[in-house]
C-alpha cells in the first residue's frame, strides 16, 4: 500500500517544529506579546509547560466559560495570539486540566477532538478558520467543569529523580507499559519525549494503540490525533502530550492488572500476535480484489474477532492487496452506522480512521501487521457491543440503491430519512457530480450546527477516509456518512454568532 509522503517525512524528522502549513500561508497573526515573570509563573504542584504558552494556557483555564471568546478574540485580532499558539495551548490545557478516567472518553473528548477541529479549520474558508477552534475551546471549558465537578485532577510535575537516562528510557518504557505500571510509564514518557525523536516516539506508543478493547477506540485515536497535532504545534511541546497519553493508555477500568490476568479486551491482541507472526513477508505486495473485499465483508457481519482476522491473514496469504482488505474495514464502519445510527458504529469508523493512520505512518513492519489484524477484530467487537443498544438491522453497503436527487435534497434529508439521504447522495456521485460539492457543504454544516465532539470527529474521520478507499468504494461509503453528518434541519449551534461576533 503506497504511504503519503508528508507521513514518511514526519517519521525522518527528528523533530516536528515545522507546520505542514505554515502561519504566513494562512495570512493571519504576527507574533505573542511579551510576558512578565508573574505572569509566566506556574503553580508548583502542576506541571510546567514551556514559557512561550505557559501565559497562554493559564488564560484558557481561568477565563470564565461565558468571557473566553471575548478575551481571546481581541488578542487574535491585534495579532497577540497566532493560531499556532491558541492551538497548542488548547490542547496542552487539555492535558494538563482532564483526566482520562475514567475512561478515555466523556469529558476527555475536549483532548481528543482538538486535532479533529484543526483539520476542520484547514479546510475551512478564511472567514470560518477560527469557528471550530472556537468550538473546541469552549468544548475545554465544559469539559474542565466536569473534571473539577469529578475531584479536580490536575497533572503533577514530573518526578524528576526517577526519570530513566536517555540510554535507558526505550526500554524503560517499554517495560513500564508492557507491566501496566503507571508511575514508572509517567516518568519513562517524559524521558521519551525528551530524548527519542518524533518517530522514535511514535513507534513506541503506536506499540500499543490498539492492544486493548476499552474505551471503544478512544486509546487509538488518542495516539493518532496526539501526534498528528504535535506535528503541527512542534515536537518541543510533547512532554505533557506522551505523559497524558500514556497514562491514557494504561487505564484499565479498575479491572485487575492485564499483564497478570485474562480479560477479554485483551484477548484478540494476545491472538493476533500469533497470527501476525504467520503472514508472508510479502503480505505488503498483493492486488486489488473486489471480491476480497465483498468476502471479508461477509466475515466481519457475522464472524467473531478471531474470525475476522483469520479471515484478514488468510487474504494476505493468498495474495490479496492490504488496499483491499482496508476497503472492507471502512465499508464496514459504514455499514454499522447504517445498521444502527449511534455512538457505537460512529467511533468503530473513528477508530478505524485512527487506525488505518497509524498503520500507514508507521514502518514497522509488525507493528503494522498486527494493526492490520486489530482493525479487523475491533469492528466485530463494536458489532457485538451494539447488540446492547438495541435492534442492529440488516443493511449490506454493497446493495445500497442509488435514486434520483440533487446535493440539496441531500442535505435536507439528512436527520429526517437517512437512507433517502444516502441513496440520493450515491445516486449523485455515481452520476458524476463533484464530491466536493457535498463535502464542502458537510464541513460547513459541522462548523454552523455541529454542537458535541463527535461532529467534529465524526466527519473529520469519514471525509479523511472517502480518499482511502479503492474508487469503485468510495461513493458507498460516503453515501453511509449522511447517518450522521448534520444537515439543512439542524439546529443553528449559537457559538457560532457569539464567535463571529468576538471576532468582529
Amino acid at each position: 500500500m503506497k504511504r503519503p509522503i508528508q507521513r514518511r517525512n514526519f517519521l525522518r524528522s527528528a523533530t516536528l517544529g515545522s507546520a505542514a502549513i505554515t502561519l504566513g500561508d494562512l495570512g493571519i497573526f504576527n507574533s505573542l506579546p511579551s510576558v512578565s515573570a508573574a505572569e509566566a509563573a506556574a503553580k508548583p504542584d502542576i506541571v510546567r509547560l514551556r514559557p512561550e504558552v505557559e501565559p497562554i494556557v493559564q488564560l484558557i483555564e481561568t477565563t470564565p466559560r461565558e468571557r473566553l471568546f471575548e478575551e481571546i478574540a481581541p488578542r487574535i485580532r491585534n495579532g497577540e495570539l497566532r493560531y499556532q499558539e491558541v492551538l497548542a495551548s488548547l490542547l496542552l490545557a487539555g492535558v494538563r486540566n482532564v483526566q482520562p478516567r475514567p475512561a478515555v472518553g466523556f469529558k476527555f473528548h475536549a483532548v481528543l477532538v482538538v486535532n479533529s477541529a484543526h483539520l476542520a479549520s484547514l479546510a475551512s474558508p478564511d472567514e470560518e478558520r477560527w469557528l471550530p477552534i472556537f468550538w473546541a475551546l469552549d468544548d475545554f471549558k465544559a469539559s474542565q467543569a466536569r473534571d473539577v465537578a469529578e475531584g479536580n485532577w490536575t497533572m503533577a510535575p514530573v518526578d524528576e529523580a526517577r526519570v530513566p537516562a536517555a540510554h535507558n528510557a526505550r526500554s524503560a518504557f517499554i517495560n513500564a507499559m508492557d507491566d501496566w505500571d503507571v508511575e514508572a510509564a509517567d516518568v519513562a514518557a517524559a524521558a521519551i519525549a525528551r530524548h527519542a525523536s518524533a518517530g522514535e516516539a511514535f513507534e513506541l506508543f503506536a506499540r500499543y494503540a490498539a492492544r486493548d478493547f476499552r474505551s471503544i477506540g478512544h486509546k487509538a485515536i488518542f495516539v493518532a490525533n496526539s501526534f498528528r497535532t504535535l506535528q503541527y504545534i512542534g515536537w518541543h511541546q510533547a512532554e505533557p502530550v506522551l505523559r497524558s497519553l500514556a497514562y491514557a493508555l494504561l487505564n484499565h477500568h479498575g479491572q485487575s492488572n492485564p499483564a497478570r490476568s485474562e480479560h477479554r479486551a485483551d484477548q484478540a491482541w494476545r491472538e493476533n500476535e500469533k497470527l501476525a507472526n504467520q503472514l508472508p513477508n510479502t503480505w505488503r505486495g498483493g492486488k486489488i480484489d473486489a471480491a476480497a473485499t465483498t468476502d471479508l465483508l461477509a466475515v466481519l457481519r457475522q464472524g467473531s474477532s478471531t474470525d475476522a482476522a483469520e479471515k484478514v491473514a488468510g487474504l494476505l496469504a493468498r495474495g490479496t492487496s492490504p488496499q483491499s482488505v482496508y476497503d472492507a474495514l471502512l465499508l464496514a464502519g459504514g455499514e454499522l452506522l447504517m445498521r444502527q445510527p449511534g455512538i457505537i458504529a460512529l467511533h468503530s469508523m473513528t477508530t478505524s480512521n485512527a487506525l488505518h493512520y497509524i498503520f500507514a505512518t508507521s514502518t514497522d513492519d509488525k507493528i503494522r501487521r498486527r494493526l492490520l489484524l486489530q482493525n479487523a477484530s475491533f469492528l466485530t467487537l463494536f458489532r457485538d457491543a451494539m447488540g446492547g443498544r438495541g435492534k442492529v438491522g440488516e443493511a449490506p453497503i454493497e446493495k445500497l440503491q442509488p435514486t434520483g436527487g440533487s446535493i440539496g435534497d441531500v442535505l435536507d434529508q439528512i436527520g429526517k430519512d437517512r437512507g433517502a439521504a444516502a441513496s440520493a447522495l450515491l445516486g449523485q456521485l455515481d452520476a458524476g457530480t463533484d464530491p466536493a460539492q457535498f463535502t464542502d457543504a458537510a464541513r460547513r454544516l459541522v462548523f454552523l450546527k455541529g454542537n458535541n465532539a463527535h461532529d467534529y470527529k465524526f466527519s473529520a474521520a469519514v471525509l479523511e477516509d472517502f480518499a482511502h478507499l479503492s474508487p469503485q468504494w468510495r461513493n458507498r461509503f460516503l453515501a453511509a456518512s449522511t447517518y450522521h453528518l448534520r444537515g439543512n434541519g439542524s439546529p443553528d449551534n449559537s457559538l457560532v454568532e457569539r464567535a463571529r461576533a468576538a471576532l468582529a
